[in-house]
């Protein structure tokens, strides 16, 4: 059975010395983690057990002895094994990345950096879009977190250019706007900042201009109160094989050589149980209370049904 093994810098591993082109050999039967020369069928599953240090030594090896395996069949030991060839680097990374020119592995995109990324150009993790320098976005161009809209320096963003967070519209600085170019919070409308102004302004609540400054004790609680609201988000995450359908399997053929997929997850938020259920009654009187609060546009633009 031929297969692969890791080795420290100095081609030591164990307690022996290894060389290239010679064979090692015990006279105990094996015994995976106990006693033998350990090595992996897939070159990918080394990596389970050693880390990924390119300053490591990595063969090819022959396993020409009796063998015994772990419980998840990746790990093996045998009692005779021959060092067949050194690997370079970069040989491993091409066997342990479906794409190409990738320093980090589970890669099935190409250029990246990070791990675990089906899409290109990636510097974070777990990436299916492409030049993200953040993790889990399905989107292109983020350095933000868990976006699946482009080019959003914040997080949980569906739209594109935002540098907020949770805004299913573009280039919002603000959060929770359904809108475009809002840099206030929770705006399903478009440019709610207004140009070249030196004052500032009074906060609008439900389109209405309000007595209230952006600092006010009613505005701060009102703030707090939809802070714990939870959002709904997609993020990309890394589907081990051996979790993976059958379907899943011929659908994405990279998982052979990477050891799984990248997967798109829809996390639905149910803002409304968040209401019924864990929201205060003095605070939900509170918000019933704001001044021209409107039921319909509070649903609009946050996504709760008030009664």
């Amino acid at each position: 059975m031929k297969g692969y093994k890791v080795f420290h810098s100095d081609w030591t591993c164990r307690g022996y010395q290894y060389e290239v082109g010679k064979t090692y050999e015990i006279l105990e039967n094996p015994k995976c983690c106990e006693k033998g020369f350990h090595f992996c069928k897939k070159i990918i599953d080394c990596f389970h057990y050693y880390s990924f240090d390119p300053a490591n030594k990595i063969a090819e090896i022959e396993a020409i002895g009796k063998i015994d395996t772990d419980d998840t069949d990746s790990k093996c030991c045998t009692n005779k094994i021959i060092i067949l060839k050194e690997l370079e680097w970069r040989e491993v990374l091409d066997m342990c990345n479906s794409g190409k020119l990738n320093s980090e592995i589970y890669n099935s995109g190409n250029n990246n950096s990070g791990n675990y990324n089906s899409g290109n150009y990636n510097n974070g993790n777990y990436n299916s879009g492409n030049y993200n320098s953040g993790n889990h976005n399905t989107g292109d161009g983020n350095c933000g977190n868990n976006n699946s809209g482009n080019n959003n320096s914040g997080n949980y963003n569906c739209g594109d250019y935002n540098s907020g967070h949770y805004n299913s519209g573009h280039c919002n600085s603000g959060q929770h706007n359904s809108g475009d170019y809002n840099s206030g919070d929770y705006n399903s409308g478009n440019h709610n900042s207004g140009y070249c102004n030196t004052n500032t302004p009074k906060v609008r609540m439900f389109n209405h201009v309000t007595d209230f400054d952006f600092d006010d004790e009613i505005i701060t609680r009102f703030d707090n109160i939809l802070f714990n609201c939870p959002q709904s988000y997609k993020y990309s995450d890394f589907i081990s094989i051996s979790d993976m359908s059958e379907d899943e399997i011929i659908r994405h053929p990279e998982c052979e050589t990477i050891g799984g997929y990248i997967k798109t997850i829809i996390v639905e938020a149910d803002k409304q149980k968040w209401w019924d259920e864990d929201v205060s009654d003095a605070d939900k009187e509170f918000i019933k209370s704001l001044p021209y609060f409107d039921a319909e546009i509070f649903y609009e633009c946050v996504g709760i049904r008030i009664k």
